[in-house]
Parts: C-alpha cells; sequence; structure tokens
C-alpha cells in the first residue's frame, strides 16, 4: 500500500514550510532514535517514519544531523524550563537537578551522540552550540546575576566559570559515564552550587 503523503509533498521549491510536515518529521526522528543512535539514523528512515518524501526533508535541512538538532532542541526546551522564581537560588538547584533527570535517558543519550557527531562535523557544532547551548547559557546567566544583585550570590563571583563548572559537571558524566548521572548526583551538585554561588557573610572587625 502506498504511503499517504502530507500535503507539503507537492509544496514548490521556497515555499514556507508546512506545520503538519515539520511536526512530522521531528516526531519521526525522536521516535527513531529510541532505537537507533544519530550515527546510524538516515533520511530515507525518517521520510518512511514520518510519510514525507526524502525531496521535502533535504528542502529545509541539509541534513540527518540537521534534522535531529531540531528535533532535540523541539523536545528539550519545553522540558526543561529555566525557573524564574523571588530566589535565584532555588531556580538554579531546581534547574539542576531536571536537567540531570531529563538527561538521565533519551535526551541525555540524544545530546551526547550530537556532541560526538559534532567533532567531524563542526559546522553542525556550531550551530548546535548558537541554538541550543548559546540561548541556555544566557538564560542561567541572568538568573545568577539577579542572584548577584539581590545579595543572594557573591558580587565577586566569575559568572562564566561558576557556568562552565556547574553545567560542566553534568556534561562530563553525560560523555563519559565514568559515575551515574542520578538524582543523588544532581542533589549533591544542587548543594555545591550553593556553596560556590552564595554570599559569604561580612566578617565583623
Amino acid at each position: 500500500m502506498a504511503k499517504k503523503e502530507l500535503p507539503s509533498e507537492t509544496a514548490a521549491p521556497g515555499r514556507p514550510r508546512s506545520e503538519a510536515s515539520r511536526r512530522a518529521v521531528l516526531e519521526a526522528t525522536i521516535s527513531l532514535l529510541n532505537t537507533t543512535t544519530v550515527r546510524d539514523l538516515t533520511i530515507e528512515a525518517i521520510a518512511h517514519e514520518a510519510g514525507v518524501g526524502k525531496t521535502t526533508i533535504y528542502r529545509w535541512w541539509p541534513g540527518k544531523t540537521a534534522v535531529a538538532v531540531e528535533a532535540f532542541i523541539e523536545v528539550m526546551l519545553p522540558n526543561v524550563p529555566v525557573p524564574h522564581t523571588s530566589s535565584a537560588g532555588d531556580d538554579i538547584s531546581s534547574h539542576l537537578l531536571l536537567l540531570v533527570r531529563r538527561y538521565n535517558g533519551k535526551l541525555g543519550r540524544i545530546v551526547a551522540q550530537l556532541l560526538a557527531e559534532g567533532q567531524s562535523e563542526p559546522e553542525m557544532l556550531a550551530d548546535f552550540r548558537q541554538r541550543f547551548f548559546a540561548g541556555r547559557r544566557v538564560a542561567i546567566r541572568e538568573v545568577i546575576e539577579r542572584g548577584i544583585r539581590n545579595g543572594e550570590f557573591d558580587s565577586k563571583l566569575d559568572v562564566e566559570i561558576a557556568l562552565d563548572t556547574l553545567y560542566g559537571a553534568i556534561y562530563f558524566r553525560l560523555i563519559l559515564g565514568h559515575l551515574p548521572l542520578d538524582q543523588e548526583f544532581g542533589k549533591a551538585l544542587a548543594r555545591f552550587a550553593m556553596s560556590i554561588l552564595k554570599a559569604k557573610p561580612k566578617s565583623g572587625r
């Protein structure tokens, strides 16, 4: 039985993407990444799973890793929001715990594979860094700077080093797998975050 093509199959080159087709491609990619890796993923498999033609995918994405990047971002961003409450400390702790929880599963496997593929695809890695990491880093930096302004965090804090230290610990365990990326680690990391971020009491004369 011939597959049922989505409306965008007949779209002329340059026509804006059909949202239905875009969603189908991204959902198909995430579904396939449950049972395969980014390296073994193929455009043919994505097209078959999504019910679209390969030309539709190539019209909108340069290759499979670009599709995988967009699919990951589409799922990741709403699943790991950056909190914004009255306490910057609580926001950082909550975000670290949630990131560890999400990365201890499918999303962690996907991002680790994307980072691995990026070592031989520098343009893809640069795109991924700009579209995902840069925005997330800005959001977390704003939380830390808010904590500095309201007196929660040390005014002399090196924000860039703090970001690399806290989030680098998660990616280190994710990529190397030398120790578990579990909630015990998440809680310990949140406590450590507060120990290096919080303002130090002023010593009396």
